[in-house]
């Protein structure tokens, strides 16, 4: 029996698995995973599609998780939700409970297990990824074997499941340590890009949340600069008029149509550019946490995005912005700065180290290879760790220093999934076999 062929978001990757299964509890998974090792067959849970790399393609048996979404249980600030669980889903289940993920990346279309097992991040030096917040899962192993994972039960397997880039099971369900429900200010304002360079350490250390865009060919940076209120706080959020305008005619409409012009006239792109910073950024609102974490992106593109020791990122975008005028290239989408803590996830690409991201984008029907390829090159020589769902070149054996448990959690790996049902080519690449 074959199915529909499946691609990703980015359209980066497809498959086409030779079954797709839709199971409505964790113990039709536990059979899943048994009759497909039974027969030889590799098992892969299929989330959004938003990762841009080859970590969920499945060629065998393709596990749709939509029916397992929902909260399962709830224990103070823990929540226990459904591993298919998509995060734009979880403010109406949250919000009424007085929680909210403590933070969030700038999209939320993914499912909560999808951006856990590969490493999802916001911005803000004193918070970690999404990943840092599972205490619990329930975790189908490449045996069939349904186990519960916590802080008493297999405890020693928690840092690697939080963050196991689904190689190690199945996710049905996670428990995730919530916080209080809050609200959140948000300034956004274009700058000298060498102001924000100078200052990024001090700008990282005085805000809660703190990012920023540059558009290659322009000497300005778009800030973000975000500071957590209090649930009762007063708020100013945008009307419905100035959002739709911001985020969906001026980031998206306008965006769409001035990129594709870029790609017929690419010699269009630095005057553009430089428009861009002056008709988008310059603004300050209050809201909800989740409505000023994520905004709308309907613009296709791929992304590669690199964690560097977090002093060396200055350093590293002006590398990557003199790269781009040595080499005359045209480059239309920002590239993206944000921060995170350490933490001791074991496959964490904060692992360890306070830590900055640098992601650069490609317009989808552009190809990135050149232009990604050579920032790579920058980011390995500063220690860098590529994001598990973004696009990369790396191997097992270039990446095992970069991770001081790399070989514990391949110890992992073999104990849950002994025969390998859960891997495919991007696996093998970056894990080895």
């Amino acid at each position: 029996m074959t199915t529909t062929p499946w691609h990703n978001w980015g359209h980066t990757e497809s498959a086409q698995p030779t079954e797709r299964i839709r199971p409505t509890s964790t113990d039709e998974v536990a059979a899943i995973v048994r009759s497909a090792r039974d027969r030889g067959l590799r098992v892969k849970a299929a989330g959004t599609g938003h990762s841009f790399t080859g970590i969920a393609v499945a060629t065998g048996v393709q596990v749709d998780m939509s029916a397992l979404t929902g909260v399962v249980a709830v224990d103070g600030t823990r929540v226990t939700l459904g591993g298919g669980s998509v995060l734009h889903d979880l403010p109406p289940l949250l919000d009424p409970l007085g929680l909210a993920l403590q933070n969030m990346g700038d999209i939320d279309v993914q499912t909560m297990t999808g951006a856990t097992s590969t490493g999802t991040h916001g911005t803000g030096a004193q918070f970690g990824g999404l990943a840092t917040r599972v205490v619990g899962a329930t975790i189908v192993t490449g045996t069939g074997e349904i186990l519960a994972v916590n802080e008493t039960d297999n405890a020693e397997l928690l840092p690697a499941v939080a963050l196991g880039l689904g190689a190690l099971g199945v996710l049905t369900n996670v428990t995730v340590d919530c916080v209080p429900s809050f609200n959140l200010s948000c300034v956004e304002a274009p700058e000298p890009l060498e102001t924000v360079l100078n200052e990024w350490e001090q700008r990282i250390a005085d805000a809660d949340h703190f990012e920023f865009y540059w558009f290659p060919h322009t000497e300005s940076a778009l800030t973000i600069t975000n500071t957590r209120l209090t649930a009762d706080a007063a708020t100013s959020p945008l009307s419905p008029m100035k959002r739709w305008f911001d985020e969906s005619l001026m980031a998206n409409t306008f965006f769409a149509r001035t990129t594709a012009l870029q790609r017929r006239f690419p010699g269009m792109t630095p005057h553009i550019n430089r428009i861009s910073t002056r008709l988008t950024g310059d603004r300050s609102f209050s809201d909800r946490s989740y409505r000023v974490f994520a905004t709308e992106r309907r613009v296709r593109f791929r992304e590669m995005e690199y964690a560097i020791p977090q002093d060396q990122v200055p350093a590293v975008l002006r590398e990557i912005k003199a790269l781009i005028e040595r080499k005359g290239w045209t480059v239309s989408f920002p590239v993206e700065v944000r921060a995170a803590a350490r933490d001791d996830l074991w496959m964490s690409t904060a692992t360890g180290r306070a830590t900055g991201y640098i992601a650069v984008h490609r317009y989808f029907r552009e190809d990135p290879t050149e232009y990604f390829g050579a920032v790579e090159t920058i980011m390995k020589a500063h220690e860098g760790r590529p994001h598990w769902g973004k696009m990369n070149t790396r191997t097992a054996a270039d990446l095992a220093p970069a991770y001081p448990k790399f070989g514990d959690f391949l110890t992992v790996r073999d104990r849950l999934d002994p025969d390998r049902v859960f891997t495919n080519d991007y696996l093998d690449r970056v894990l080895g076999k």
